[in-house]
C-alpha cells in the first residue's frame, strides 16, 4: 500500500477546533498590531510588553468572533447545503452550536484577561475600546441587531481592524494618538475590509436568500467588485501620501513590492465568482499580511 492510499481517518477534536478558529483569518488580527507597533517604533515609543499583549488580545478576539460566527450563522439558517464557501464546523454537525458558544465565552474571557493591562496602561479610552471590541465580537452575527446582517460589516471591520487595531496599538505604547497612527490605519483597514467584501461577494446569493442584508446584497455584484478595487487603490496610494507629507522617507518605495499582488487581486475579483472566490479570499488575507510587513518595514526604516 502506498502512503497516498492510507486513510487518515476522521479529524481529531483538536483538529476540529483548529479549523473552527479559522487560522487563515488570523493575519487580519496580526497585521494591525504589527503595523501599530511599527508606528510606535517610528515615533520612538515602542513598548514591547504592550505590543505582545495587544497581539494576544487581538488573536483571541478574532478566534472568539470566528467561533460565534460559526454557531450563530448556523442558528440563523445562513449556513445551508447551498453554501459555496468552506464547510463550517457547526453546520457540518462536527461540533454543536452550544459547545461553540461556550468556546466563544472562554476566548472572550481570555481576551479580557490579556487586555486588562492594556486598559490600565491606556486609561479610559482603552477600557471603552476593549468593551466595544468584546461586544462586537459577538454582535457581528448575534444579538437582536447583528451587524453583519444589517450591512454594517464593513464599518465594523474598518474600525476594529484599522483604526483600533493600528492606531490603538500605537497609542497604548506611545500614549499619544498621532496623525501617522491614524493614517497608517487606513490601508490596513481597507485591506481587512477587502477580505469581508470578497466573502460577501461570494455568498451574495445565499445571503440574500437567508435575509442577510450585507452591502453586497444591497448594492449588487458589479458595485461590490468596484468597492473591492477601490480598497486596493487606497492601499496602493497611501504610502506615497505618507512620504509626501514627510511621515515616511524614501523607504516608502519598499511598499511598491506589493504592486504585483494588487494587480493579481484586481484581476481575480474582475473575473472570478462563486466558489472560485475562495482562492481570492485566501489571497486577500495573504496580501494583507504582506502589505503590513512592507509598510511596517518602511515605518521602522524611516524612523
Amino acid at each position: 500500500m502506498t502512503p497516498d492510499a492510507i486513510d487518515p481517518g476522521p479529524p481529531t477534536r483538536r483538529q476540529l477546533w483548529t479549523l473552527a478558529a479559522r487560522p487563515k483569518t488570523l493575519p487580519a488580527a496580526l497585521t494591525p498590531v504589527m503595523t501599530g507597533t511599527a508606528v510606535a517604533f517610528h515615533e520612538g515609543g515602542v513598548h514591547w510588553l504592550s505590543a505582545a499583549l495587544a497581539l494576544i488580545t487581538a488573536l483571541l478576539l478574532q478566534i472568539a468572533a470566528n467561533f460565534a460566527n460559526d454557531a450563530l450563522d448556523f442558528k440563523r439558517g445562513v449556513d445551508t447545503a447551498e453554501r459555496v464557501g468552506p464547510a463550517r464546523i457547526t453546520s457540518s454537525g462536527l461540533i454543536s452550536a452550544d459547545a461553540m458558544l461556550r468556546a466563544t465565552a472562554i476566548a472572550l474571557l481570555l481576551a479580557t484577561a490579556s487586555g486588562l493591562s492594556l486598559a490600565i496602561r491606556g486609561g479610559w479610552p482603552m477600557f471603552v475600546i476593549g468593551i466595544a471590541a468584546i461586544v462586537c465580537a459577538v454582535a457581528y452575527t448575534g444579538g437582536p441587531f447583528p451587524l453583519g446582517y444589517l450591512g454594517l460589516g464593513e464599518i465594523f471591520v474598518f474600525v476594529f481592524f484599522g483604526l483600533v487595531g493600528v492606531a490603538g496599538t500605537a497609542y497604548v505604547q506611545t500614549l499619544d494618538l498621532t496623525g501617522l497612527a491614524l493614517a497608517a490605519s487606513l490601508p490596513i483597514g481597507a485591506l481587512a475590509v477587502g477580505i469581508l467584501v470578497v466573502n460577501n461577494l461570494r455568498d451574495l446569493r445565499t445571503d440574500a436568500q437567508a435575509g442577510k442584508r450585507t452591502i453586497a446584497v444591497r448594492i449588487g455584484e458589479r458595485p461590490t467588485r468596484l468597492e473591492y478595487k477601490a480598497l486596493l487603490l487606497i492601499a496602493v496610494v497611501t504610502p506615497a501620501i505618507l512620504w509626501y507629507v514627510d511621515w515616511l522617507d524614501w523607504w516608502w518605495l519598499v511598499t511598491l513590492v506589493w504592486l504585483p499582488v494588487a494587480g493579481k487581486l484586481w484581476r481575480e475579483v474582475t473575473v472570478r465568482s462563486g466558489k472560485h472566490l475562495n482562492a481570492t479570499l485566501a489571497d486577500t488575507g495573504k496580501g494583507l499580511l504582506l502589505y503590513g510587513i512592507l509598510l511596517s518595514c518602511a515605518l521602522v526604516l524611516s524612523g
